[in-house]
């Protein structure tokens, strides 16, 4: 599994109301993406409790294939075309799990960004973040790690309201999910 977001931060007077239709038209073309895991559409707004508007699309590729096919092709190059080309992060993954809500529709997500304490064996760190329980309200979550920041992001869906303290608060807009069957054995990458 590979982890892997963009964040185009968008203008104070940015009319959120364009990526809404953006991702309400556009959304359903990665509901079938080979090698796509789950793709889900966010945005934050500002004055909603986001000090930025923005559109920051996070990813779970079950497959390098299918994050290269995507980045390289006509899928990416429309939001370069769209937005300019967004400096993309991504981790190494470590584990996906189902939330108790895994049946439900995520409304929110949040994303947490933790660097690796230095005096810290890499490895238990890792270990325990793969282990991390899922709390009420959580649809899944999965953890990636950049080995080049030793930095851990940790992704949440959440059925209802993100919690304040759970890193970055997001607003799911869609989520294409053509490969979470596969992410769904819990399996520790």
């Amino acid at each position: 599994m590979h982890v892997m977001q963009y964040e185009i931060t968008l203008p104070a007077d940015y009319d959120m109301e364009i990526v809404r239709e953006r991702v309400a038209t556009r959304g359903h073309l990665l509901d079938t993406f080979p090698g796509l895991g789950l793709k889900a559409y966010l945005m934050r707004e500002r004055g909603a409790g986001s000090p930025v508007n923005s559109y920051a699309p996070f990813y779970l590729w079950a497959t390098p294939e299918g994050m290269n096919s995507f980045l390289w092709g006509p899928g990416f190059q429309g939001v370069v075309d769209d937005f300019g080309r967004p400096r993309v992060r991504h981790w190494v993954g470590l584990a996906h799990t189902e939330g108790p809500a895994s049946a439900a529709t995520p409304t929110t997500a949040t994303v947490r960004r933790t660097p690796v304490p230095h005096g810290v064996e890499p490895a238990r760190f890792v270990a325990d973040a793969a282990a991390e329980e899922a709390a009420p309200g959580v649809v899944a979550s999965a953890a990636g790690i950049d080995p080049s920041r030793w930095e851990l992001v940790r992704f949440t869906l959440w059925e209802g309201p993100a919690p304040a303290d759970g890193g970055d608060r997001y607003e799911v807009l869609h989520l294409s999910a053509p490969g979470r069957a596969g992410l769904r054995a819990g399996r520790h990458w």
